[in-house]
């Protein structure tokens, strides 16, 4: 036998996703026992104890399926965000919620408009139901260039998706820009705002994408997540807000169990837990600010983060540097993927871990690595 079964031909061009180094494979790799992880943009304040307690009590129950609709996770959502249980969808993660938006939307040669710099996931769905990437380059100071969005618009099109802030860059699109994108759109292409850290921004130019939603615009969904400021990310929980009619189209294609109970507990408790999500957001500001500072201490060019972490030049030697930054058990996040190939993106730690980053970058720089 010579031939094997073929993948279908939208994995051709399919790079998959790869992930920040587990601590554990880099204590392995390097053999090192102290490792920390500023790669994937993970909260180092923990979760809501709030949100444990619910999942532990969930325990008694995991012998059992989980509701398949989330019918009071999304009631919960629902009355924190004040908008009706209809045009709201819960998934294994946002990334999840793009997979099924892919599914339920795209068709073989359809087009999907998104910034050259912009999050990866985007990329492999679309590739996978063989439709059409259309890539943007970024605007000045390593922003979302939402003009170029538009005018890259064709009959074609199916989606554009706005990340916001964007992630890797950190930067955001302001409201004024958004508006300009939306007046722009035909009534027939969805325009998906991916506001995964939309909590972390300061900035009174951001859009609020909530209030398009709640004009009942049908070509407007919202993508958020529970895994940045909730420090949720090991239980993969995202949601999204939309027309009722979008809505309902997900609904259609998502695995029946797509949120499982521990999940649907610690989402509920999280959204009430109002406290911790202040405390969390002060220590962020005051994590991005040191950080900062010590990139500008070190003469290091690096972008307007709104995020949990920073996008920071570091030369043509960036990936020696990431490499340098690995055997002293310090993970970060090259950006070579991203068309950034002289950049890193480094997320936001403890004060501790932070100051141990900066003396490490430091030293390594100074030794030209």
């Amino acid at each position: 036998m010579t031939e094997s079964p073929r993948p279908q031909r939208g994995l051709d061009e399919l790079l998959p996703y790869v992930p920040g180094k587990p601590i554990d494979e880099v204590k392995r790799e390097y053999g090192l026992d102290d490792v920390i992880k500023l790669a994937s943009n993970e909260s180092p304040f923990g979760a809501s104890p709030a949100a444990l307690a619910a999942m532990a009590a969930a325990l008694s129950n995991v012998h059992l399926y989980p509701d398949g609709q989330s019918y009071h996770l999304r009631q919960a959502l629902a009355a924190r965000f004040d908008l009706p249980f209809e045009r709201i969808a819960v998934g294994n993660g946002a990334d999840d919620l793009i997979l099924q938006l892919s599914m339920a939307y795209l068709e073989d040669g359809d087009e999907v408009v998104v910034s050259r710099s912009s999050f990866g996931m985007y990329d492999v769905y679309v590739h996978a139901m063989r439709s059409t990437l259309v890539k943007t380059p970024l605007a000045p100071d390593y922003r979302i260039d939402l003009d170029a969005a538009a005018d890259a618009i064709t009959d074609r099109t199916k989606i554009v998706y706005v990340c916001n802030p964007n992630n890797p860059t950190g930067t955001i699109s302001t409201a004024a820009e958004v508006d300009r994108l939306l007046a722009r759109l035909p009534d027939r292409v969805l325009c998906v705002m991916d506001e995964a850290y939309c909590e972390m921004v300061e900035s009174d130019d951001y859009p609020d994408g909530l209030a398009v939603v709640r004009t009942g615009r049908p070509n407007v969904l919202v993508l958020r997540t529970c895994s940045k400021v909730y420090g949720l990310a090991g239980i993969r929980l995202g949601y999204a807000f939309g027309h009722e009619n979008t809505i309902a189209a997900l609904a259609k294609i998502k695995p029946p169990f797509t949120v499982n109970s521990l999940a649907q507990a610690a989402g509920i408790a999280a959204l009430q837990d109002e406290e911790f999500v202040r405390r969390s957001i002060a220590a962020n500001r005051a994590g991005r600010r040191q950080l900062c500072d010590g990139f500008d201490r070190l003469g290091l060019e690096h972008a307007e983060s709104h995020t949990n972490f920073v996008l920071v030049k570091i030369g043509p030697n960036a990936l020696d540097v990431v490499e340098g930054l690995l055997r002293r058990g310090i993970i970060v996040r090259p950006m070579t993927a991203y068309e950034l190939p002289d950049f890193v993106r480094i997320s936001i730690g403890t004060p501790e871990q932070i100051e141990r980053l900066l003396g490490t970058l430091e030293d390594l720089l100074s030794r030209d690595v």
